[in-house]
């Protein structure tokens, strides 16, 4: 934990000049400072640090609950966002051009992103209108790893698995998706996103799924941004086209969609159409870059970034990622993060996350976004539908709520999907989970397209049908792994035929709750 300097603070105090220099000044101030940000301007040689300003008001999108379509939500939100933006945001940005800072504004929530000193700093941090700043630290993404992963005490322990050519991959079959293709309902009509890495985008099993090509021509605009605007990896700066400079984005949109029409069948919903955001540099992210492909989802543009687009936003977001606390990304109430998600939510989009690999132990699920109440969080399981040993348990402790966490569980243990130049690999980690979740979504979709948008009675649905599978007792949050939900597991591993099944047979009969579960109407 890190120890908040009140002397450093006034020292930064003084070093502004636009403000009058004084310890009591320098209390106000400096509370609504990050300690990460202070923490790197007294180390950075250039006396500079990143940081996000985030605006004491903020938009209110309660009425996108009531619209009754996503288009609509989406349009509502989208409009509501920036004018909220276009009406605070002046005043700052004028300021920190007088000063010579570096910034750039963003709508998906009243915030700027920034690079400046200490003066720069305490003098946009003592302003009225300024809720807090939050960091912008450079984050490394949780490596998958190769192979296998075993499951936990609690559990029993997964078998390595070998491909078999032309078979449909253990993971698909384990959740019963074969049997939804089978009766037609492949994704079709749905839209699904990442932000990751990136993504190989002429591997053979994702071309044909990319809504960028028509299947003889390429159109990237409103169907890839990268959010990169350095260089440092084989991609390069502000990429025209979708690449992958770690392998791990392509990993994951396999899972979602794969399918090279021969030998690899690896996607959940090998007929939804796919954009992607490029939101790591060689693995490493930043609040900013993950905030910029949030925004980008939302209203997608072309490749100017102009004339956003809110119809053209997918249906669902894979986000196989964490920013963690330890590297600054904090859990305070102006967190930048969590107003996005909630914002991307309102706009009628599933946000998926992954729960992350710090498990087995309890209270694991610790980082942005995963512990959000907005984020649809997924814990990893096995082939024999054991929790893997590394995936990250409830309940949240690290923002005082004590919300149990993951939501949901998905296979992430040795799965095998696409990697760049036309490989494939065997990963595991909840990364390879949660995009599951993101294809079981498109599949539900297809079954029925006009649940779009409505993304409680999505997430209710396949938390109703989820299995519940049978493990050694581990008790998190007070909630032992056979009581259902619970921290391990969330509600369960999810099971594609059975949630076919009951919303077919049960959608007249069942009304959604305040809670967002559902219950029984007796006939």
């Amino acid at each position: 934990m890190r120890i908040f300097d009140r002397s450093f603070a006034t020292a930064l105090l003084f070093a502004a000049s636009a403000i009058v220099a004084s310890p009591a000044i320098a209390e106000v101030w400096a509370d609504k400072v990050d300690p990460w940000v202070l923490d790197q301007l007294k180390r950075s040689p250039a006396g500079e640090s990143e940081f996000l300003i985030v605006l004491a008001e903020q938009a209110d999108l309660a009425g996108s609950a009531a619209l009754p379509t996503k288009v609509a939500k989406g349009r509502y939100v989208f409009e509501r966002l920036r004018a909220t933006a276009a009406r605070t945001q002046g005043p700052i940005v004028e300021e920190l051009a007088r000063a010579g800072v570096v910034h750039w504004p963003f709508w998906i929530a009243n915030l700027i992103w920034a690079r400046g000193d200490a003066g720069a700093l305490a003098a946009i941090a003592s302003r009225p209108d300024v809720a807090g700043i939050a960091a912008n630290p450079s984050v490394a993404a949780e490596r998958p790893r190769p192979g296998s992963d075993a499951g936990s005490t609690t559990t029993a322990g997964a078998s390595r698995l070998v491909h078999v050519p032309g078979a449909v991959e253990w993971n698909l079959t384990q959740v019963n998706a074969p049997q939804l293709w089978a009766l037609g309902y492949t994704g079709q009509g749905a839209v699904i996103a990442g932000q990751d890495t990136g993504y190989d985008w002429t591997h053979a099993a994702l071309q044909g799924k990319y809504r960028g090509w028509d299947g003889a021509n390429a159109d990237h605009n409103f169907n890839w941004h990268d959010a990169i605007h350095v260089a440092g990896s084989s991609c390069g700066a502000n990429s025209p086209v979708p690449c992958d400079d770690n392998s791990h984005g392509t990993h994951t949109m396999g899972t979602m969609v794969g399918d090279d029409g021969a030998a690899n069948q690896i996607g959940m919903a090998p007929d939804a159409r796919w954009i992607g955001c490029r939101n790591m540099n060689s693995g490493d992210g930043t609040p900013a870059t993950y905030t910029e492909c949030w925004q980008w989802f939302l209203a997608p543009t072309d490749l100017a970034n102009q004339n956003p687009d809110p119809a053209a936003a997918p249906d669902v977001i894979n986000n196989s990622w964490g920013c963690p606390l330890s590297e600054g990304c904090d859990t305070n109430a102006t967190n930048a993060m969590r107003l996005v998600v909630e914002n991307v939510r309102a706009a009628g989009i599933v946000p998926v996350t992954s729960a992350g690999n710090s498990g087995s132990s309890c209270s694991s699920v610790s980082t942005p976004a995963a512990i959000y109440d907005a984020s649809f969080t997924v814990g990893s399981t096995t082939s024999t539908d054991a929790a893997s040993s590394s995936s990250s348990r409830g309940p949240v402790t690290v923002d005082g709520s004590n919300r149990m966490k993951p939501d949901i569980s998905a296979p992430g243990s040795n799965v095998r999907s696409s990697t760049p130049g036309g490989s494939y690999a065997s990963f595991s980690g909840t990364s390879m989970a949660g995009p599951h979740v993101a294809g079981l979504v498109a599949l539900l979709l297809s079954i029925d397209p006009a649940l779009a948008g409505n993304v409680d009675r999505i997430e209710a649905l396949l938390r109703t049908t989820a299995f519940h599978p049978t493990a050694v007792s581990q008790v998190c949050g007070g909630v032992d792994t056979n009581v259902f939900p619970n921290n391990t597991f969330g509600a369960g591993r999810i099971d594609a035929l059975a949630l076919y099944t009951f919303y077919v047979l049960f959608r007249d009969g069942f009304e959604s709750q305040s809670t967002g579960e559902w219950s029984v109407t007796v006939f």
